[in-house]
């Protein structure tokens, strides 16, 4: 595989001197994520990651996961696996709770998680609109979590139109490599019905995913294939809005997403184990406009209830409810002030069956588990005329279980204007503030309640050139290190006796991103990321050092597009549990090579039709030990705007 890793190397480079040749073209869109704020790209301090409504458009029938599994920086372990896998958010040599993710404008989180997380396999792509990807510490803007990467999801917005309709819908198959059938095993659709009447907006809309065909654990070599897990999950939105003013628009939501998943034994065979997940949510989003400046609240507020029926059957409910309420206004030319309150209250309950009973029992009860956090937090924000930018900012971060703790950020850029193109050089140093979860906490196992919060530091620094849309060209190197990190850790194996700590030394994490998109004339657009990560070796567990992605979009005329997707990753170590000797091993999974094609075709306004193939080559590999991959498979789709 060292052959194909040159190979993709060999075409990053050749793609970055063709983007130097080309012309200039308008200014590239604006980012967001980096101060809560539209502003043009240039100008941002960060190097941000977009996964835009286009190539949402692209990439139909992909879940949430998979696409992020293509931006550079980040792994996304279980994406490549069975629907239901567990998924491992690994990001700058980080882990799950390391990574915060943001719906509509508010943070998400799981209370009854081991790591506080949000599941991602409770969220549809098909109601996506666009994807902002911020990487590196980000506690001053987001609070608790932010240690390695935000990512920030938008979803569709009402239609301008009284009415508008869009319908998609595909099937395809869902099997491994082991496996020449092609028969169908995958069902997707999605309608979202959208519109604005006077000052009046709204949007609903369902979808559903099932998918069967291939099981969660590999069958060991030379016997018959286990019995396929299937994934079943089905989502419900609705917005209404009221653009009470051209300066006042507010909007409330409510939501339901749920899945079904089924899994295998963790020893490696075959089972009927399944995990039920279910989450309810409303809230909404309030702006207000006014002279220099722009009042927003945004609130979320899920009930997720989980059971897992298996050999240890378990029930978790939750509850969390985020409110981000920020406003910026602006001093002068030159300088804006941003100020903000975020609030988060969870609480969660656990139930397990005691071994010789046939009742659950509750083992953790939220009037217990439970925490408040309320954090004030300021982020001034410089634009010069000559090309200095300037953002920093601080937060005081106030936990019901550990006090007040201070996280700061300072991130200067210089932007060289060529008249033609736009060079940016950028620096940013950053900390934050990951507090134990709740699981961590007071589960009755492993908990521990003399648990302390994770302390992270990033430095980074690189540069992006750009020549309008045509060209973008970003590199960028990082540094974290990380202290008090809290591991689960073997308190008396004779015992098999196991606990949560904070360990003692400190962890050091570097890399560097490259990142480009070029468009090649009019039909042809070129997309490259590489990644290399050089993780400390006690957290190296399944982080590929190398990683390379490469997209070409060919539009032969306005109505058609094909497109060969390559992704590479390098070898990874992982650990399995030993049964004989009671041990934990290491293990070193091959790297592997998957090149994907697409195709679709505009044939009226109002009907597209689209054609995937993943794994052409329908390559044998691993992202976990003995858990099944995909292999070969077909996906043929229909999209219908009306």
């Amino acid at each position: 595989m060292k052959k194909n890793f040159f190979l993709f190397a060999a075409l990053f480079t050749a793609s970055i001197t063709v983007a130097q040749e080309q012309p200039k073209t308008e200014q590239l869109d604006s980012v967001v994520i980096d101060t809560k704020l539209a502003k043009a790209r240039k100008n941002s301090g960060k190097i941000v990651s977009t996964i835009t409504a286009e190539m949402l458009e692209r990439s139909a029938g992909k879940s949430v996961a998979t696409l992020l599994n293509e931006v550079a920086g980040i792994e996304i372990n279980g994406s490549r696996s069975n629907d239901g896998q567990n998924l491992g958010y690994f990001i700058r040599g980080g882990r799950n709770r390391q990574v915060l993710i943001v719906l509509d404008g508010v943070a998400l989180n799981d209370p009854s998680q081991i790591s506080n997380d949000y599941d991602l396999r409770l969220v549809s792509a098909s109601q996506i609109e666009r994807i902002e990807i911020l990487k590196g510490a980000s506690s001053v803007l987001y609070g608790s979590g932010a240690g390695t990467a935000v990512i920030s999801i938008t979803t569709k917005k009402a239609s301008g139109n009284p009415v508008a309709l869009n319908l998609t819908t595909s099937l395809g198959s869902n099997q491994s490599s082991e496996e020449d059938a092609y028969k169908l095993g995958e069902f997707l659709a999605s309608a979202q019905l959208s519109g604005t009447i006077n000052k009046l907006f709204y949007s609903g809309s369902i979808n559903g995913r099932f998918t069967d065909g291939l099981s969660a654990i590999a069958a060991p070599e030379g016997e018959a294939l286990f019995e396929s897990d299937v994934f079943n999950r089905f989502n419900t939105h609705f917005n209404l809005g009221y653009k009470i003013s051209e300066k006042i628009k507010i909007s409330r939501f409510v939501a339901s997403d749920k899945f079904k998943s089924d899994f295998d034994d963790f020893s490696y065979l075959d089972a009927e184990n399944r995990t039920i997940s279910e989450q309810f949510r409303t809230g909404g989003n309030f702006q207000w406009s006014y002279g220099k400046g722009k009042l927003q609240i945004n609130d979320s507020h899920s009930w997720i209830d989980r059971e897992i029926e298996s050999s240890f059957p378990a029930m978790y409910d939750s509850q969390s409810s985020n409110i981000d309420a920020f406003a910026n206004y602006q001093l002068g030319k030159n300088i804006g002030v941003l100020a903000g309150l975020n609030l988060n209250f969870s609480s969660f309950n656990s139930f397990t069956i005691p071994f010789g009973s046939d009742e659950f029992n509750q083992d953790v009860s939220d009037e217990i588990a439970k925490f408040d956090i309320i954090d004030p937090y300021v982020s001034v924000n410089y634009n010069s005329d000559f090309g200095l930018n300037l953002n920093a900012g601080a937060r005081l971060n106030n936990h019901s279980n550990y006090g007040t703790n201070w996280v700061y950020n300072v991130n200067p850029s210089y932007v060289f204007d060529f008249g033609n193109s736009d060079l940016k050089v950028l620096g940013s140093y950053s900390t934050a503030y990951i507090t134990p979860s709740l699981f961590q906490l007071y589960d009755p196992l492993y908990g521990n309640e003399e648990l302390q919060p994770e302390e992270n530091t990033t430095i980074e620094g690189g540069a992006e050139f750009s020549v309008g849309r045509k060209t973008r060209i970003s590199a960028i190197y990082f540094s974290r290190n990380e202290q008090n990190f809290v591991d689960f850790v073997t308190v008396d194996p004779n015992l098999f006796l196991f606990q949560y700590q904070n360990i003692s030394e400190e962890f050091d994490t570097s890399g560097f991103e490259l990142e480009l998109s070029q468009k090649i004339g009019e039909k042809l657009d070129l997309s490259t990321n590489y990644t290399n990560t050089q993780a400390d070796e006690r957290f190296a567990l399944r982080i590929p050092e190398h990683k390379v992605n490469a997209a070409l979009n060919f539009s032969p005329d306005a109505k058609s597009e094909l497109g060969l997707s390559i992704q590479y990753v390098s070898e990874r170590d992982d650990s399995f549990f030993n049964s004989e000797t009671f041990e934990s091993e290491t293990i070193v999974l091959d790297s592997f090579s998957l090149f994907n094609f697409s195709a679709s075709r505009q044939f009226t306004p109002n009907v597209k039709v689209f054609f995937q193939l993943s794994n052409i080559l329908n390559e044998e590999f691993e992202e976990l030990y003995r858990f099944q991959t995909r292999g070969r498979n077909w996906r043929l789709g229909l999209t219908l705007n009306i």
